[in-house]
């Protein structure tokens, strides 16, 4: 069964810290570019960064210095380090996953590109 499970998000203070995970199960996640995408309440689901198969990264220019993505193909899984958290990166964090993807800006630009998704975890930042 494929599937994508996000965890690691919560409620943290305004500069605070969280990791988020994105973990796959049947199928090998160095195949794919994996994204991270973000979804306030009341509007679209907005990619934020996104790494390809030749580990190649895009950010989104509100998070760039602060975020971080990588892969670890050994444990089947893609990682976002948020740093110097702000109220405005509060929303579901989704990740999704596109076979093949060489251009990581396309697939967040593009999220209907990603073939699957998983359930989202929430973030909230406020103080």
């Amino acid at each position: 069964q494929v599937q994508l499970v996000e965890s690691g998000g919560g409620l943290v203070q305004p500069g605070g810290s969280l990791r988020l995970s994105c973990a796959a199960s049947g199928f090998k996640l160095d195949n794919y570019a994996i994204g991270w995408f973000r979804q306030a309440p009341g509007k679209p689901r907005q990619g934020v960064s996104c790494i390809g198969i030749s580990d190649s990264q895009f950010y989104v220019d509100s998070v760039k210095g602060r975020f971080t993505i990588s892969r670890d193909n050994a444990k089947n899984t893609v990682y976002l380090q948020m740093n110097s958290l702000k109220p405005e990166d509060t929303g579901v964090y989704y990740c999704g996953a596109q076979r093949n993807g060489l251009r990581p800006q396309a697939l967040c630009r593009w999220p209907t590109s990603s073939n699957y998704w998983g359930q989202g975890t929430q973030v909230t930042v406020s103080s």
